[in-house]
């Protein structure tokens, strides 16, 4: 199995699960921006749509979509704990997350690396929101969903690390910021970080 990724992005989320699953495989860096993979192959090629993450079986089929892959490690590694049961309402609960990360902190953070000056105040005051959101659902909790780290928790880390790059302080959102300190200190997140380093 090999996991393409770019450095930083938000393929940094199936990377931290696929290592609290244990699981075999190896990744392949994409430069975002030539669109080429570090052999200098076209990885165009691999995803058309041009973005990661990419998950790749042993039989060549392919799976794109960060939400999806983040499913398929759950399903695929039932031991690692990584999502409540199926079928439960706290399960339930995890999708609604893993919706609203994707759909609107991801899109809400990410889109501040792309707004020039004029457009930044809407922008920021859209992600602020949107973190609002995450910090008042963390207020007295340690994880979003549950008692444990799950796959969410690997994919709000993501998206809340790139805070710093937008010029957003999350020292403003202490619950938001003890989340990121805590997950940072995982083996996991420290071995996912270094490999793509």
């Amino acid at each position: 199995m090999k996991l393409y990724l770019a450095i930083g992005a938000c393929s940094q989320a199936p990377h931290i699960c696929l290592r609290e699953a244990g699981a075999t495989f190896e990744i392949a860096k994409v430069d975002l921006r030539s669109k080429k993979l570090s052999d200098g192959s076209d990885f165009l090629a691999i995803n058309p749509k041009g973005y990661v993450p990419v998950l790749e079986f042993d039989s060549g089929e392919r799976l794109s979509e960060v939400s999806a892959i983040l499913q398929y490690i759950v399903d695929k590694h039932p031991s690692a704990n990584l999502a409540p049961a199926a079928g439960t309402m706290e399960h339930y609960r995890w999708l609604e997350w893993l919706g609203f990360i994707n759909s609107e902190l991801h899109k809400g953070i990410g889109a501040l690396f792309h707004t020039d000056d004029a457009g930044r105040p809407k922008a920021l005051a859209n992600a602020q929101k949107h973190i609002a959101t995450v910090e008042r659902a963390l207020e007295g909790r340690e994880w979003l969903v549950g008692d444990h780290f799950s796959a969410i928790d690997a994919y709000l880390f993501v998206i809340l690390s790139w805070t710093k790059w937008v010029k957003i302080d999350l020292a403003e959102h202490k619950n938001c910021a003890a989340f990121v300190a805590r997950v940072v200190e995982r083996p996991s997140v420290k071995e996912a970080r270094a490999a793509e380093r």
